[in-house]
């Protein structure tokens, strides 16, 4: 899955945030952080995408920017990212 383009939305002081960014880094994935709360931009996006004003969110895109996957819950991302990128 290489070619998947990881994005997760989320703020520094979220500690469920901080749970799947370790993950992500412990499983040497790259991926392009977003703070909905410091950018209204962001904020539209996540309430398009998942509906929820709620991080963390992570949103996995192919490689012609189609969105694959998406999902809220620090603990289903990170069972995601371990299923997937382990």
């Amino acid at each position: 899955m290489s070619e998947h383009r990881l994005e997760l939305y989320q703020f520094e002081g979220c500690p469920y945030c901080k749970k799947v960014r370790k993950k992500m880094t412990e499983l040497g994935l790259s991926f392009t952080a977003h703070n909905p709360r410091q950018n209204e931009k962001r904020m539209d996006e996540l309430m398009e995408l998942g509906g929820q004003d709620q991080v963390p969110f992570l949103v996995v895109r192919d490689e012609q920017g189609n969105v694959v996957e998406s999902r809220y819950e620090s603990d289903d991302i990170v069972a995601y990212l371990e299923e997937q990128y382990a």
